[in-house]
Order: C-alpha cells, then sequence, then structure tokens
C-alpha cells in the first residue's frame, strides 16, 4: 500500500500547544499507512524537533525571521513538496495557514488548516487576511466548538469546518509519585505541602499577572503553599519584576522552559489557569490526565472540557480574587481536592483522547488524497 504523505507546516517547533502535539500525535499515527513531514521557520524555536524526530518524522527548517520572509517561502516549499510528493499539506496557525494558501493555489496540492484560536482575539490585520484567503484551502478544522463557532461567525466560509477535539495521550501524561518526589526535593518543597502549579508560554494570552496577584492571596492565608510557574517567553522580564514587586520568590519556583512535563506535573497538586482566551488548551488537558485539580478562568474552550464542580472550579477571567477563593477552598478540602483530581484523569481519558482525535485526523488526510478509509493498525495513546 502506497503512503499518503502528509506535510505539517508551522511557525515554530517551540513549545507551544499546537507544536507540542506534533510529536504527541506522530507517536500514535499509522506510520504503515501515512508518512508525515514537518516545515517550520523560527529556527531557534526548535524544541520539538527532536522528539518529532525520534517518533519518525521528516523535519525541516527554511529560515525565516518574520511573517514577510515566511510568506517569501513559498518557491522553496513548493518545491519540497514537489520533490517529496506530498498529498496533503496541514497548516497550523495563521501566517502557516496564508503561505498554505499561496501553495495551495499555485501547486494544488490539497491543504487542510487547523485554527487554534477564536477570530475576535487575532489583531485586525490577521483577522482581515484570514477572512479574505479562508476559502483558499480544501478544509478548515476548529480545535473546540468554541473556536468552530467562531470561523463560522465571523468569515462564514464556502468550505467545510469540522470540530476536531484536542487530545491528550492519557498514558504518557501519568503522574508519577517518583518523579513529583524528586522535583520537591530539588526546589525544596517539603512533601506535605500542597502545590500549585501551572505551564505556560510567558504571553499576554496567559494573563500570568492575574496569576501572580491570585496566588499573593493564596499565600497570604497559606504560607506554607508552594508554586510552579514553568515556561518562558516574551513577557518573561515582566513576570520576574512583578514576582519581586509581590514578595513571592520564597514561595515560586521559576524553573524555566522543560521538556520533562511530567515530571512537573507529577510536583503539582492543582492546576491554576488564568489564561483571558484559548481554544482548548493542551497544557489543561495534561494536567487533569496528570490528576491536577483544576481552577481555570472560563477561556474559549476550557468550559467544554471542565464540567463545574465534577471536573474543576471556574472563574470568569481578569478574577484574581476568584481564582485564590477556589484555590484556597480546595486547599481547605482534601478530600474534595482528591475526588477532583480522580474525576479530571476520568474526564480526558472519556472525552478527549489523542486517539479518537489522531483517527479523525486521518480519515481528513484519507479524504483530501482520495484515499479510502480502511482498517486502521491499533496502536497504543
Amino acid at each position: 500500500m502506497q503512503k499518503v504523505k502528509v506535510l505539517h507546516i508551522i511557525k515554530s517547533l517551540g513549545r507551544g500547544g499546537a507544536e507540542m502535539l506534533l510529536p504527541q500525535t506522530l507517536k500514535i499515527h499509522n506510520q504503515e499507512r501515512f508518512e508525515f513531514h514537518y516545515l517550520y521557520f523560527l529556527p531557534w524555536k526548535d524544541q520539538m524537533v527532536q522528539e518529532i524526530m525520534s517518533f519518525g518524522g521528516k523535519v525541516t527548517c527554511f529560515s525565516a525571521s518574520n511573517n514577510i520572509q515566511l510568506l517569501q517561502q513559498s518557491r522553496n516549499v513548493i518545491g519540497y513538496c514537489k520533490e517529496n510528493k506530498i498529498d496533503v499539506i496541514h497548516c497550523h496557525l495563521p501566517w502557516s495557514g496564508f503561505l498554505g494558501r499561496m501553495i495551495h493555489k499555485k501547486s494544488g496540492i490539497p491543504l487542510i488548516y487547523t485554527e487554534h484560536n477564536i477570530q475576535e482575539r487575532y489583531h485586525i490585520a490577521t483577522k482581515v487576511l484570514n477572512k479574505l484567503s479562508f476559502n483558499f484551502q480544501n478544509m478548515a478544522i476548529g480545535v473546540s466548538k468554541d473556536v468552530t463557532r467562531s470561523i463560522k461567525e465571523n468569515i462564514n466560509p464556502k468550505i467545510p469546518v469540522k470540530t476536531v477535539l484536542n487530545g491528550v495521550n492519557t498514558e504518557f501524561f501519568k503522574r508519577d509519585l517518583k518523579k513529583g518526589d524528586s522535583i520537591r526535593e530539588k526546589f525544596n518543597i517539603p512533601t506535605e505541602a500542597i502545590v500549585v502549579g501551572n505551564i505556560a508560554v510567558f504571553r499576554e494570552q496567559k494573563a500570568l499577572p492575574v496569576w501572580l496577584k491570585a496566588f499573593k492571596k493564596i499565600i497570604s492565608e497559606f504560607p506554607n503553599v508552594y508554586g510552579i510557574l514553568v515556561g518562558a517567553g516574551p513577557l518573561e522580564g515582566e513576570i520576574k519584576s512583578l514576582i519581586v514587586e509581590l514578595e513571592l520568590s520564597s514561595n515560586l519556583i521559576l524553573p524555566g522552559l522543560q521538556t520533562d512535563t511530567v515530571s512537573y506535573f507529577s510536583a503539582m497538586d492543582i492546576f491554576m489557569m488564568s489564561s483571558d482566551f484559548e481554544g482548548l488548551p493542551i497544557a489543561l488537558l495534561e494536567a487533569m490526565s496528570m490528576e491536577c485539580a483544576v481552577v481555570s478562568t472560563k477561556a474559549g474552550g476550557v468550559t467544554e472540557v471542565i464540567r463545574e464542580k465534577k471536573d474543576g472550579l471556574l472563574c470568569e477571567t481578569g478574577e484574581s480574587d476568584c481564582l485564590a477563593k477556589h484555590v484556597s477552598y480546595l486547599i481547605d478540602n482534601d478530600g474534595i481536592r482528591k475526588e477532583f483530581q480522580k474525576s479530571a484523569r476520568e474526564r480526558v481519558k472519556n472525552a478527549f483522547s489523542l486517539k479518537t482525535m489522531v483517527n479523525e485526523l486521518e480519515d481528513c488526510y484519507l479524504e483530501l488524497s482520495g484515499g479510502v478509509k480502511s482498517e486502521r493498525v491499533k496502536s497504543k495513546e
């Protein structure tokens, strides 16, 4: 059987949610039926490259330092597609999507675009370009019902738009007590202490100042609680300054960018997320799979995942007092916190399986490549 060759195009292979899904999905894709290629453009954001290659992906970087240079790579990308006989292109996030549409118009190669955010949150130029070019592709995917709604309301496209929910590999993201203890030991966190954590790119969307203000209120009431804020990004300097200003340094750990997120999730009791907007956040699904109790803002697809008072507790965006109140409630109530930890994992196992997501993507690839849906080779998550 001839393999269907799929080319993923994405701006970077750093540690964003969309980027981190690529090696996770590749790991369980049917590679007897499909061959996967990956193109990215920011050479300094390459944290996912080795992991993708270790799972059999073919990775290439066409260096571009800005969005205009990215679009100027169209000739190189078309050459790559011809040389490697690519059957389907799958683009992620707007600027890669714009490039993919240019390539589709010139080459005729079938194109899928995955939208990871709602249109309302994009810069006006991005929204206009998206609306003007959206029909120059074969299919669009929204990572949550809210993202799909946003596409239909703001763009009203003529092409099919499907919802393919983001998923998590629940076998990989599984709590490991030894790894969690090693993180606690490394940072001198007592075994019995409650740890409130988050893993995020330090950018405006994540509203980390709100997170820090909530954490300040939490440790004012519970001085023995510790925080772990994993990540890096453009607002790192601002975040570090605010930590000093709020006098959080003795209780809050900033380990920076980490590849071994399983160890850090395993050290957390509560995952607190303060985002202003989201598509369907991967870190949230991973935290739930890792049996972290969740307190989050009602950002985008979060409300499609968390069932209030069953899988976690929710607040309106920007409300640090509410986040602090809910976390404090879980600190005070061990039994409820442990119930949320168990129900969170069951929720993602039952409704947000990475295998389901991969199956749906493979059906899209086969549909666009002219293939026929066939019995898949069973693979473990």
